[in-house]
């Protein structure tokens, strides 16, 4: 049996549908769920890898010269006498 002749006798059952009543079904539902139990499933995941990170932040070195308003000069420019 051909998938055209398969479908022909199932054209008579949409037309029972109502036409100006589309509803996502079942598929959709189930398509949705999964959706959601994928993300809830990674950010479970993430929290745990997030939990075994160990990050401290190393406190800024104090500068041994400048002036009072905090500017110095770059590396390569030195000044000359």
């Amino acid at each position: 049996m051909y998938a055209t002749q398969a479908l022909t006798h199932l054209v008579p059952l949409a037309e029972e549908l109502d036409k100006n009543k589309v509803t996502p079904g079942v598929l959709g539902f189930i398509v949705f769920a999964v959706l959601a139990v994928g993300v809830w499933l990674l950010m479970k995941s993430m929290n745990r890898h997030m939990g075994k990170v160990d990050f401290e932040e190393t406190p800024e070195a104090p500068e041994a010269s400048g002036d009072a308003a905090g500017v110095t000069e770059p590396a390569g420019s030195a000044k000359r006498k």
